[in-house]
C-alpha cells in the first residue's frame, strides 16, 4: 500500500495512541490503547450522520422519498 501511495509514512506522530501494558492480579498482562492523544487530534464533525434507525423512522412517515447519487455529490 505504501508503494502505490494508498498510505504514507508519518514524520511526526503527535496523535499516535500509545500502548499501555498493565499487570493484572492473576499475573497476566493486559494491553490497553490510550486514545487521549488521538481524540485530541480528531476533528469534530459539525454535521454527524444520524443513526440508521432514526433515518428509517423519518422515511417511514413520508409518502414519497428519493435519494441522489452520492458519488456525483448532488445535494
Amino acid at each position: 500500500m505504501l508503494a502505490i501511495g494508498f498510505i504514507q509514512r508519518i514524520k511526526e506522530v503527535t496523535w499516535l495512541s500509545p500502548i499501555v501494558v498493565v499487570l493484572k492480579k492473576n499475573a497476566k498482562l493486559r494491553f490497553f490503547l490510550d486514545f487521549r492523544k488521538f481524540n485530541k487530534a480528531t476533528k469534530i464533525d459539525p454535521y454527524p450522520l444520524p443513526f440508521f434507525d432514526e433515518l428509517l423512522n423519518i422515511v417511514a412517515r413520508c409518502e414519497v422519498y428519493s435519494f441522489f447519487d452520492g458519488y456525483s455529490r448532488y445535494h
